[in-house]
């Protein structure tokens, strides 16, 4: 027998339903698309409005004032370098592009990995699910997600969010699962409803794995960068592309480290707004 007449290709079965959800439903994907472009267009026309040093002076106070002086250092170093570098515009659409895809995974994750943690036959369900997200290499959610909304900013914050959904499911799940189980008893004990014992006992308790878990998330989502320059969503990934395919390494290593300015501008801005809110809630 000819091993090829047995060959199974799910490709098969999959092209026409996404040539019929295009075909039905082609409405729909243009509204979300231009949904989707509107909010990151006014992010970027907001982030675009003030001379770059207008947004870092901002950007130095505010995070001062929200945060304390040395996130506030940080904060204004990292926009000093992408401003520097050249890069200020593609920082900025990237930092908003960025600032979607993680806000929309932790509203998926969150609620999420609260029902996961409460309901361990949903936990076993979605297990196996998370493990193909994290496994299936991006270009695989952007064939369809390009065949739908065709190439584009879109395809791109699907496949940052298929990247950045898991790990902040997962660590949501272990950190409400390791909530001392005598603090809940004593909440139960004291007549406290299931809302007060979630916001006052076992979120307080969990916001340092949730802080791990944001943290991946915004590490992951900027991985995708690269590859949303690659289907046409541009900010520094388009640059890291251009210096590829130009062979300018200076241009790469500018893009690349405007990246990791990103990166670290984002994690210190969350991680110290959330221990911050966790050190002032009251008792």
């Amino acid at each position: 027998m000819n091993p090829e007449s047995i060959q199974v290709s799910p490709g098969t079965y999959l092209a026409p339903a996404v040539d019929w959800l295009n075909a039905n439903f082609h409405p729909l994907f243009e509204a979300v698309t231009k949904f989707v472009e509107a909010v990151l267009g006014a992010i970027e026309s907001a982030l675009l409005f003030l001379p770059p040093y207008g947004v870092i002076v901002i950007a130095f106070v505010l995070a001062a004032v929200l945060v304390n002086i040395r996130v506030a250092v940080i904060t204004g170093i990292a926009l000093a370098f992408c401003f520097l570098v050249g890069l200020w515009m593609a920082s900025m659409q990237t930092l908003a592009l960025v600032t979607v895809a993680v806000t929309i995974s932790v509203l998926i994750a969150f609620p999420l990995g609260i029902l996961a943690a409460r309901y361990r036959q949903l936990e076993a369900a979605i297990r196996p699910v998370l493990d193909i997200m994290q496994t299936v290499p991006p270009w695989v959610y952007l064939i369809p997600a390009v065949m739908i909304f065709s190439l584009g900013r879109v395809p791109a914050i699907i496949a940052t969010i298929v990247y950045g959904v898991p790990p902040m499911l997962r660590l949501t799940t272990l950190a409400f699962n390791q909530v001392p189980k005598d603090l809940l008893e004593l909440g139960q004990a004291t007549g406290a409803s299931p809302r007060a014992i979630l916001f006052k006992i076992e979120i307080p308790s969990a916001t340092p794995t949730l802080v791990v878990g944001l943290n991946q998330c915004i590490l992951l989502s900027l991985a995708m960068v690269v590859l949303a320059g690659l289907v046409g969503a541009g900010g520094l990934g388009a640059e890291v592309t251009r210096g590829l395919t130009r062979m300018e390494m200076g241009l790469g290593l500018r893009a690349g480290l405007s990246i990791v300015a990103v990166a670290i501008l984002l994690d210190r801005l969350s991680r110290g707004a959330l221990q911050r809110g966790r050190n002032t809630r009251p008792a």
